[in-house]
């Protein structure tokens, strides 16, 4: 099994680190279910997956994640949530992202930052966002229906 405690600096160089699709597979979007799709680095020394959940019969909730080395969740978008409290107790009202850090996994997470996510009730733009800001720049091919929350 992959190492889950990274350090924060191996944690930020794999999250800033490129990532790129594996195939021109066509990835359904904005259905109910979940989806694990395999990215990895360009030289191939490094996999990592971007996975999309969406939870509900109209997408209530909507989960983007980016993984490495199967097991390590290095950020992770929650929209459509009522939030999420952190283990010193303060709490992200709404929609949050959660990032990797040394000693917490990704238990803890963060306000939205608004000059990257600039509308969040829109699923479609989001996931594109997500993927910039995990620098997925070869990202996977989407189709289906595009939706706002």
């Amino acid at each position: 099994m992959a190492d889950q405690n990274l350090t924060q600096t191996e944690a930020d160089n794999l999250i800033a680190m490129e990532k790129h699709r594996l195939d021109l597979e066509m990835h359904p979007f904005g259905e109910s279910g979940k989806l694990v799709i395999p990215l990895q680095s360009p030289d191939k020394r490094e996999q990592f997956s971007l996975d999309v959940h969406f939870f509900g019969r109209v997408g209530i909730k909507i989960t983007y994640q980016s993984r490495a080395r199967q097991v390590v969740n290095l950020v992770r978008l929650d929209l459509g949530t009522n939030g999420h409290e952190n283990p010193d107790g303060t709490f992200i009202p709404g929609a949050h992202l959660h990032l990797y850090r040394e000693g917490f996994s990704d238990k803890i997470a963060f306000p939205l930052p608004r000059e990257v996510f600039t509308d969040a009730s829109d699923s479609w733009r989001t996931i594109h966002d997500f993927m910039r800001y995990c620098n997925i720049t070869l990202p996977p091919l989407f189709n289906g229906q595009m939706r706002a929350l």
